[in-house]
């Protein structure tokens, strides 16, 4: 009998897994105590093991150089990016730059890329549903927020193959809690995914007309989620210590931790209770040895002041993706909620605000990306009754960078995927070796300010003058969102050799 195939919710801070039955019925992977999430944590403990998930997050606050959470933030990101320099001011652990310009972390000066700590996660997840199921895993569907690039969703893959976990298909976590919600149903509805979880930000509009499921429109950012609503916390108690202690708690690691796994239960606390006491006894220290603690009471108004740019970052992007799907908030029949910030007050008041109704309560906002992803793995069995058709776009343009350095768009953002496309480029120097073209992808005019895809070379040109030599390029989006290029010579059909670098 062949295993399963898994649905996993690898998610910035909590990953989650959940299987369908042969019937359809989905069960969550229970991990320890009822629990059905797995931190997303790795760390290196004082004698060198590894620890993954609640084992890792038990230790953070002594250990937070040695211990890597957020790493989905920056998976398959390059060093330089903006969002790797954001998160290196942002977390105790080491990000350094790797020979070919990627992130990678160093940990007690053992270096580890980006995708295979999100690897040790993924066997995690497996290893606990395998015990849980009796059966070993080995095929999942793994689900990634709908604005992740190429790279990031090439870096997912690997994560897999880093540990002999086969990904059969990646589909986008807005599309994932869509299929929870209307996979077993008949519905024929026009719906808002709003999709706010601890790392990243989606807002998806989506048709559902029974079994078919297609996105009309999709956007995000991949750095907005509940941690930058702890980090307001965070520099609000910062600058209220400093301004009675005259100290700075940022440059202690220690402390900082202590204050970060404490503005996240204020934060949880305020979405139930108006006030919240904020107590860390013994923080730190004044200049004559006295221990100081941080006493204050948060109150919700005062958490709703701080983050009210973080909220409304958000609906600015709601209403350029529902404009994009040609309608308007109140012609939407559902608002879905998906991910733990979507819990705050502040934003389901505002949802509903914007919308013109409350949001549907039919799905969970922590479970149900994993339970869609779990539907769909058990679509692709082949003995299963449920044929789901997923209808997808693209959340960012790709395109080429031109010879003005401006960029060429190949494919525009919310071009409907799979798709194909040919070009034919001709060379533009007598007896020229190699064709090279630099991809991006992003909505940028100047293609540098975009992620950069990679370096395309395809090798063996035929000899000729500048122009005489035409070569077809076919560039191919999957499914999934990934990008895949091959050449030939139109006159003699030879396929040419492809590199790519990534280094910019």
């Amino acid at each position: 009998m062949t295993a399963p195939i898994l649905g996993i919710d690898l998610g910035t801070t909590n990953s989650c897994a959940a299987l369908a039955d042969d019937t359809g019925n989905v069960r969550l992977i229970p991990y320890r105590g009822g629990e059905f999430t797995v931190p997303s944590i790795y760390a290196i403990d004082d004698k060198g093991n590894e620890l993954v998930g609640y084992e890792a997050k038990r230790q953070w606050q002594l250990n937070p150089k040695r211990t890597v959470h957020g790493a989905k933030r920056v998976i398959g990101m390059r060093y330089a990016s903006e969002v790797v320099q954001r998160m290196r001011s942002a977390v105790s652990y080491e990000i350094a730059a790797g020979p070919d310009g990627e992130a990678l972390v160093v940990l007690d000066g053992k270096t580890l890329k980006i995708h295979e700590i999100s690897g040790k996660i993924l066997a995690k997840v497996r290893d606990v549903a395998s015990a849980n199921l009796n059966v070993k895993i080995t095929r999942a569907v793994v689900t990634v927020p709908a604005y992740f690039n190429d790279r990031q969703r090439q870096a997912v893959y690997e994560a897999g193959k880093s540990i002999g976990l086969e990904v059969v298909r990646i589909i986008n976590e807005p599309t994932a809690a869509a299929l929870a919600y209307g996979a077993r149903r008949n519905v024929n509805e026009m719906v808002a995914v709003y999709d706010l979880g601890g790392g990243t930000f989606d807002i998806s509009v989506i048709s559902i007309r029974d079994r078919v499921f297609e996105v009309k429109s999709t956007g995000g950012d991949v750095f907005l989620g509940g941690l930058d609503f702890d980090d307001a916390i965070i520099r609000y108690v910062l600058s209220d210590f400093r301004a009675k202690h005259d100290l700075d708690l940022s440059v202690d690691p220690i402390a900082m931790q202590r204050l970060r796994d404490v503005s996240e239960r204020i934060k949880i606390d305020l979405s139930s209770r108006s006030e919240v006491p904020l107590l860390i006894p013994f923080v730190t220290t004044n200049r004559v040895g006295k221990p100081l603690d941080i006493n204050m009471v948060m109150r919700r108004e005062e958490l709703e002041t701080l983050t009210l740019p973080l909220v409304d970052q958000t609906f600015e992007t709601c209403a350029r993706v529902i404009e994009e799907a040609g309608t308007t908030p109140d012609k939407l029949d559902q608002v879905i909620l998906v991910g733990g910030q979507t819990r705050m007050p502040a934003i389901q008041n505002r949802i509903a605000n914007f919308f013109g109704r409350p949001p549907s309560k039919m799905v969970h906002p922590d479970e149900s990306v994993a339970i869609g992803a779990a539907l769909y793995a058990w679509s692709l069995e082949s003995q299963s009754p449920l044929k789901l058709t997923l209808l997808d776009v693209l959340s960012m343009a790709i395109g080429i960078e031109t010879a003005h350095g401006t960029l060429h768009k190949l494919f525009e953002r919310n071009s409907a995927v799979p798709n194909r496309k040919a070009f034919v480029f001709t060379t533009h120097k007598n007896n020229q070796k190699d064709l090279v073209m630099r991809l991006y992808q992003g909505d940028k005019e100047r293609a540098r300010e975009n992620v950069l895809l990679g370096e395309f070379t395809f090798a063996g040109l035929r000899p000729g003058e500048a122009g005489s030599v035409r070569v077809e390029v076919v560039f191919d989006v999957s499914l999934e969102g990934t990008l895949s290029l091959n050449a030939r010579d139109v006159a003699t059909g030879q396929v040419m050799q492809q590199s790519v670098r990534f280094r910019e």
